[in-house]
């Protein structure tokens, strides 16, 4: 019967100690600041560039979960249009494939925000698909 008292309160005394703890750690909580760049439009350019001799097929970009595609593409280097991203958007993405003549070929695509390289990523062999993230 004792013990059962004192598996009693020491489970009493647990579960008052993670209440307080979270209690306690909301009450720091500050929801009036928004996420690193939340609150903001950005202007977004994707760009891919290929070895010499390699030709850029598909691209896939966008912002958040709104792709687009680009297809029957041709040549070393593609660049989207500037894509201007909603206030409180997460992340941009990109993905692109090319053929390459030889397997010392690369592809590279790069994200740009607001005129400057935020992210890069690369690929290298004959078949080539590079893709980057960048988060906001």
């Amino acid at each position: 019967m004792k013990l059962n008292q004192v598996f009693k309160g020491t489970f009493l005394m647990l579960a008052a100690t993670l209440l307080f703890g979270f209690v306690s750690s909301c009450s720091s909580d500050d929801d009036d600041n928004p996420v690193n760049g939340a609150s903001k439009t950005h202007k977004v350019v994707f760009k891919a560039i290929a070895s010499s001799g390699s030709n850029i097929d598909v691209a896939v970009y966008g912002i958040d979960g709104n792709p687009t595609t680009a297809s029957s593409l041709s040549g070393t280097t593609w660049s989207s249009p500037e894509v201007t991203s909603e206030a409180g958007a997460y992340n941009a993405n990109v993905a692109v494939n090319a053929i390459g003549p030889n397997a010392s070929s690369t592809l590279k695509v790069q994200i740009w925000v607001d005129g400057e390289l935020k992210k890069e990523g690369t690929s290298s062999g004959q078949y080539l698909s590079a893709s980057a993230s960048y988060v906001f």
